[in-house]
C-alpha cells in the first residue's frame, strides 16, 4: 500500500542510497553480533561505558561510525518511499522532516531490540544489564521530539474544524497566521528561556546519575530547542504551501481512514 515504485525525491541517487545502507546496516550487524557473542559467552565484548568514551577503542567507535551511517541512509532511503496515508511532501523542509520522521522509525525498533537483549540476557545467561533502562529512555526522548515534527508535516496534530469550517476564506488564513504566530512566539519564549541551560549542560557534558551515567541531560536538553525550532519552520512551510491551495471542509465521515482500515484488517486477517 506504498509507493515505492515511485520516487519521491530521490530520483536517480535512489539506487545508490539503498546499496550504501543495506551495505552499512550488514557491516553494523556483524559488529553488534560480535560484540553481543563477546558479552553473553566469552565475557569480551565492550560494555555500554565504553560506547561513552568510543575514542579509546577502535572497534567501538568504528561501530558507532558505521551505526550513524547506517541510521542516516536509513532515513534518507526510507524518506523516498511515501505511505499510503502520507500527503505529498511540499517543500524542502518536508523532506527534512520526512528523514528525521524515518530515523525516528527506527529508533523505535531499537527500543524494542535493546529491551529484547535485557529480558534474554538477564533471564536467560542471568546477565542483566545497568544501561538497557536509560538506553530505552534516551532513544525514547528523541521519539517523542522527532514524533511531533512528522505530525506538524503531516498536519495530523489535533484541529478543530467546527469553527473553522464556518469562516469565510480570509478569516481562515488569518486564524492560519496567528496559530503559526502563536507557535513561533512560543519557539521563541522556549529557546530564550532555556538556552543558557541547554548550552551548559552540553559544554560539561551532564550525565544521568546512574550506574551506566549516560549523558542524556547534556543531549536531550539542547535537542528539544532544535527540534522545536524545527517544528515552527514546519508549520511556516505548512502555511506556504497551504496558502493558495482550495478551501477545503471537514466532516466525521472524512476522517476515518479507508486505507488504514483495509491495512488493519489485512493484520487481522494475517
Amino acid at each position: 500500500m506504498t509507493t515505492q515504485g515511485q520516487s519521491v525525491w530521490l530520483g536517480s541517487a535512489r539506487r545508490p542510497v539503498r546499496l550504501a545502507m543495506i551495505g552499512f546496516v550488514g557491516v553494523l550487524a556483524i559488529l553488534i553480533v560480535g560484540q553481543i557473542a563477546g558479552a553473553l559467552f566469552f565475557d569480551t565484548g565492550f560494555g555500554m561505558k565504553e560506547f561513552l568514551q568510543p575514542h579509546e577503542h577502535t572497534i567501538v567507535l568504528v561501530t558507532e561510525i558505521v551505526g550513524a551511517l547506517a541510521l542516516l541512509f536509513t532515513g534518507l532511503y526510507f524518506s523516498d518511499i511515501r505511505g499510503a496515508i502520507e500527503p505529498e511532501p511540499d517543500g524542502f523542509f518536508d523532506i527534512v522532516s520526512l528523514v528525521c520522521a524515518r530515523i525516528a522509525m527506527v529508533a523505535i525498533a531499537s527500543v524494542v531490540f535493546v529491551m529484547f537483549y535485557e529480558v534474554v540476557s538477564r533471564y536467560v545467561f542471568d546477565k542483566p544489564t545497568l544501561w538497557a533502562n536509560e538506553l530505552s529512555l534516551w532513544i525514547a526522548g528523541f521519539v517523542f521530539l522527532l514524533a511531533g515534527l512528522y505530525a506538524m508535516q503531516q498536519r495530523s496534530h489535533i484541529r478543530i474544524y467546527i469553527i473553522y469550517d464556518i469562516m469565510p476564506r480570509w478569516m481562515r488564513k488569518t486564524s492560519d497566521v496567528v496559530s503559526v504566530g502563536l507557535i513561533w512566539g512560543f519557539t521563541f519564549a522556549l529557546i530564550w528561556g532555556g538556552y543558557n541551560e541547554a548550552r551548559d549542560k552540553f559544554f560539561r557534558m551532564e550525565t544521568f546519575g546512574t550506574a551506566w551515567d549516560p549523558p542524556i541531560p547534556a543531549t536531550v536538553k539542547p535537542a528539544i530547542l532544535i527540534i522545536i525550532a524545527m517544528v515552527a519552520i514546519q508549520a511556516l512551510s505548512n502555511l506556504i504551501a497551504d496558502w493558495n491551495k482550495a478551501p477545503e471542509s471537514h466532516a466525521p465521515i472524512e476522517d476515518i481512514d479507508e486505507t488504514e482500515i483495509e491495512l488493519i484488517r489485512r493484520t487481522l486477517k494475517d
